[in-house]
């Protein structure tokens, strides 16, 4: 079991990692994060310690550490260990190895990754099937809110799709991390059942689901009850990013309205949301997300109220 997972957790010890996703991976200059200095990166995972957080997710939105040679993936380890950070978990984004065009090099960008990981001390990769963000969606003020790609549902695509995360569980049982496929519209992972029946067809223990309900919960149309999907998809969990919104239903036009909101103040009851993952099972880390505003000074607040309804300890 990896350190970061003692055997029994407390309210306390429960790894809360924050994502890293208020900050660019491109600076104000036009350089990139990868050719930063490491007193750069020191200065920018400074901000997060300072919110309180002593574990953090390197988001590769921020920072690919899949792509820093090895003189520079133990240069970013020295600036964890000097600002006092570990690492929680991992997150890709928009690196679906069933891409239909980036499909294998994003399955090579993930093999990487995983080893990455390792070297840092993560005992979590979370990847999912959603790819690069569409004209439209960039263009939006919330993405989410424009159509994105859509996996296709033919069999033998889909077989492809199960096979690429099948050999990439193997890697990460190997290296002793954990793999977790995060939920997320119109993907193999884009609703509660399809979810469940894409890890259960994967078949490897070391696969699990993220279940990352506001992905869903954020749409502007029909959506499963967030409790219904939670009942399905908790059993499956080995890794969650947190977020909630807002959302208002008009049953007479069908208008949906939806915005983001720290953890205890939207749609979704996270301190029942919690008692279901715990009685289902599950005990790993978690990721503080949040959209808009200072996003980090709000996962800061989700975290606070995260250690209040996490249970004292588990068994």
């Amino acid at each position: 079991m990896p350190a970061d997972r003692p055997e029994q957790l407390t309210r306390e010890t429960w790894p809360i990692g924050a994502a890293m996703l208020q900050f660019p991976g491109t600076l104000p200059d036009g350089s990139s994060t990868q050719d930063q200095s490491a007193e750069g990166w020191a200065a920018t995972l400074a901000e997060v310690v300072d919110a309180g957080f002593d574990r953090v997710d390197p988001y590769d939105s921020w920072l690919r550490i899949a792509d820093l040679g090895a003189a520079r993936l133990e240069e970013f380890r020295g600036v964890l260990a000097d600002v006092g950070l570990q690492v929680s978990a991992v997150s890709l984004s928009r690196r679906s190895v069933a891409d239909p065009e980036h499909g294998e090099e994003n399955l090579a960008y993930t093999h990487r990754a995983i080893d990455a990981a390792a070297a840092v001390g993560a005992s979590v990769l979370n990847t999912g099937f959603f790819r690069a963000l569409t004209p439209a969606q960039r263009e939006a003020l919330w993405f989410w809110t424009a159509p994105g790609a859509v996996d296709d549902d033919d069999p033998d695509v889909r077989g492809v799709a199960v096979a690429r995360v099948q050999e990439l569980g193997r890697h990460a049982a190997e290296v002793g991390l954990a793999l977790s496929l995060e939920i997320y519209e119109d993907t193999y992972l884009g609703t509660a059942d399809r979810a469940v029946a894409f890890v259960t067809d994967v078949g490897l223990d070391a696969v699990g689901l993220n279940p990352d309900l506001g992905n869903l919960l954020r749409l502007l149309r029909p959506v499963e009850r967030w409790d219904a999907m939670a009942a399905k998809v908790m059993p499956h969990a080995n890794f969650w990013h947190v977020k909630n919104y807002l959302r208002s239903e008009d049953a007479a036009t069908g208008t949906v309205v939806t915005a983001p909101a720290p953890l205890e103040l939207g749609v979704m009851d996270y301190r029942r949301a919690v008692r279901m993952a715990v009685d289902a099972g599950f005990r790993g880390p978690i990721t503080c997300e949040h959209y808009g505003g200072d996003g980090l000074s709000v996962s800061a607040t989700n975290r606070d109220y995260l250690r209040r309804v996490l249970p004292r300890r588990t068994s």
